[in-house]
């Protein structure tokens, strides 16, 4: 069993940003139906963030600080994210790669992370917008279908994510108007604040 760190996945990066350099021009002229490299880079790292996101939504579940209305928004969140997860997994195993699994992955969180709702909304509002940054920077940066798709549509969702822990927060559903795209690497250190 392969564990799924962030060096790994900043390894992963930089060798695929050298595929894609030029050299990834002689590695992918026979499997024209392969990803590149960079992008199944981002691919990992995308899975790594709905693990994290799904793992997030069933503490934030458990921990039963939101009333009825919100935690069946909570539910159907945690049921995207599952979607999500096996969206871009199918992917990686297309490609012919084993996609990462929470079993490969330790999550951490801050002290008191789950301990009330505000303190859960505030994490859902960071890993919601590392999730939104994340797809909105493979949506601008993959070259393949189906992941760019993919990505773009993902990240639709990952917004209303977004405005449901700012609606619980502070009570102001709408964001900013353009959000911000993470490239890989930034991406991979926001990631790497609450996995290892």
């Amino acid at each position: 069993m392969h564990t799924l760190t962030r060096a790994g996945l900043l390894r992963t990066g930089a060798a695929a940003a050298l595929a894609a350099s030029g050299a990834g021009a002689l590695v992918h002229t026979a499997a024209a139906d392969i990803p590149p490299d960079a992008d199944l880079a981002y691919a990992r790292l995308l899975v790594a963030a709905d693990l994290l996101a799904a793992d997030f939504y069933a503490q934030a579940l458990a921990a039963k600080q939101f009333g009825t209305p919100a935690a069946k928004e909570l539910k159907r969140a945690a049921f995207n994210e599952q979607e999500h997860y096996a969206a871009v997994a199918g992917v990686l195993t297309a490609a012919g790669q084993t996609p990462a699994t929470a079993d490969d992955i330790d999550f951490s969180y801050p002290a008191r992370a789950f301990a009330d709702r505000g303190s859960i909304a505030k994490l859902g509002i960071a890993l919601e917008q590392l999730q939104l940054g994340a797809y909105l920077g493979a949506a601008d940066a993959v070259q393949s279908e189906p992941l760019r798709g993919v990505a773009s549509r993902i990240a639709a969702n990952e917004a209303q994510h977004l405005s449901l822990f700012t609606g619980l927060l502070d009570d102001r559903l709408l964001g900013v108007s353009l959000p911000l795209p993470l490239g890989i690497g930034d991406a991979s250190n926001a990631l790497g604040a609450y996995t290892s």
